[in-house]
């Protein structure tokens, strides 16, 4: 009876750090699918400033093409190369001149590179901590194996 409870003991145990692991996976796949998300998020206000860039006293009157959706466009004309209108997100728009637009974008830059900053550390810390696991079952495995090799040595010494 003792031995019985000693394994389920042991396979209970054993349950619990396959699932430990399981969710340290799945932790650093979230962590590098926000990264990835924040890289993008990084080059669009990065390429957005660029193009803020381009725009002069000049460009007054020019034929640009304006975005209705992320794949369609309207042509339109520059009326005024002072003003320009930002969407901030969730449908809420606005005006600023040249100088704030691209100090908008420069802090948008800013605020994702220090969020994937932080993002980058923690899952560094996590994948760590995966690999002390890691290290810690392959050792408690290695101990399992060499209890088993024993117990059958044993066990084949007293069958001769």
């Amino acid at each position: 009876v003792t031995s019985v409870l000693i394994g389920i003991s042991s396979q209970t145990t054993d349950f619990s750090k396959e699932k430990s692991m399981i969710f340290h996976v799945q932790e650093l796949q979230f962590f590098n699918e926000s990264l990835q998300q924040l890289k993008i998020a990084q080059m669009k206000f990065s390429e957005s400033g660029e193009c803020v860039d381009k725009i002069t006293p000049e460009s007054k009157g020019k034929e640009i093409l304006v975005p209705l959706t992320s794949c369609m466009y309207v042509p339109g004309q520059i009326s005024d190369a002072e003003k320009l209108l930002l969407d901030i997100g969730t449908g809420y728009y606005v005006e600023k001149d040249i100088t704030g637009t691209k100090d908008y974008f420069s802090r948008k830059v800013k605020f994702v590179t220090e969020q994937m900053e932080k993002i980058q550390k923690i899952a560094t810390e996590k994948s760590k901590l995966r690999e002390v696991v890691m290290d810690i079952m392959e050792v408690q495995l290695d101990k399992q194996l060499a209890v088993i090799a024993q117990q059958q040595a044993a066990g084949g010494a007293k069958t001769i």
